[in-house]
């Protein structure tokens, strides 16, 4: 009997990409294979060349579906099978493959704010709701509006077989995380897209569509990040306190560079408050959220383990942010740096 294929792809809409999806029927027996799409329609070609190739690259169980359909998370490539412009995972794919010996690892902490009718979930129709204080990790009450779709999207992600550590409540009402890892930078990507596809498709059934912008509300409200911990093998051996220090040495000297792909309106986000150190500044210290980069305490307790970067926005993409973390890090201890990842044109870090 055939099964259902879902075909997910990343567009080239600017300034941030959205996913798109569409389904496939293949014979029993049979692997996804290379398909198409109209690339006019998603901002990645013009119509008089609109062809586009959708490539299979990361396949797990549908959730959603019965128990023989998968998701098929795809790059996008032109026709001659080179990588489209807007195709990020290829960088991420060379990076990790040449500083494969530095066993780079990398979880994701993916903030995300629940919305409906143009304001965050469960916030009152005029006004707001009571300040920031017990949303964060609370409990009970009407103040937690959004968890049946969080409980929804946890088990879908675990029947796939993502790596998904777990969930929270964030400091804003209406808004969540989910934290993906330990992966290595190009299957946290692979990962972290794949759960966000099926954050998008669960809201879909409660009329709620999830906002992964950086500074969803503005005023005195929490942006949403998406804090990226990072370690190679010689930060995770004894006396890798060295090569964390010297990892975050490496990262302040191109500040510039990894918050080009750190994600859009991170001018908002990153003010120095709010948790946040401003975007023109880079710093790091043991346990401060105020830093650039946090040293977690269980790190420098241990004298080794991995760094926070608590810059890049929600709306990152993570193969973009992997791919300038192990170039800037694993390019220095090299004694070399490749230049950072570009922004695309359009048309295992230790456990938390």
């Amino acid at each position: 009997m055939p099964y259902q294929a879902e075909y997910i792809w990343i567009d080239g809409t600017e300034p941030t990409p959205l996913l798109r999806s569409k389904t496939r029927i293949v014979a029993d027996g049979k692997k996804p294979a290379i398909w198409g799409f109209d690339g006019s329609s998603t901002n990645q070609a013009t119509g008089s060349n609109s062809d586009c190739v959708l490539n299979p690259v990361f396949t797990c169980p549908d959730p959603l579906r019965g128990p023989k359909d998968v998701l098929v998370l795809c790059e996008v490539l032109l026709v001659d099978m080179t990588p489209h412009p807007t195709n990020t995972r290829a960088g991420a794919v060379a990076a990790a493959k040449k500083y494969a010996s530095f066993e780079p690892w990398f979880g994701i902490e993916q903030e995300y704010t629940l919305m409906q009718y143009g304001r965050p979930y469960g916030w009152p129709e005029d006004g707001y709701p009571a300040p920031q204080g017990p949303y964060y990790c609370g409990v009970g009450g009407d103040k937690m509006p959004g968890r049946e779709i969080v409980e929804a999207h946890t088990l879908a992600c675990i029947r796939a077989g993502l790596a998904i550590e777990g969930t929270n409540a964030e400091v804003m009402m209406g808004q969540w995380e989910f934290q993906i890892g330990v992966l290595g930078p190009v299957e946290v990507g692979d990962h972290l897209w794949t759960a966000r596809w099926l954050l998008n498709r669960i809201a879909e059934e409660f009329d709620v569509d999830p906002s992964f912008a950086a500074k969803p509300v503005k005023g005195d409200w929490n942006g949403a990040g998406a804090h990226t911990n990072f370690s190679t093998k010689q930060m995770r051996v004894a006396g890798g306190m060295k090569a964390i220090t010297a990892a975050c040495e490496a990262i302040g000297k191109k500040v510039s560079e990894h918050i080009a792909v750190y994600g859009v309106g991170i001018e908002e986000r990153l003010t120095g408050a709010h948790e946040t150190a401003h975007y023109t500044k880079f710093s790091y210290g043991t346990s401060d959220r105020g830093a650039s980069i946090r040293i977690p305490w269980a790190t420098a307790k241990d004298g080794k383990g991995w760094l926070e970067d608590r810059r890049p926005n929600a709306n990152m993409d993570p193969y973009q942010v992997a791919q300038v973390m192990v170039e800037t890090v694993c390019g220095a201890a090299s004694g070399g740096s490749k230049a950072p990842a570009k922004k695309a044109p359009a048309k295992k870090a230790a456990a938390r």
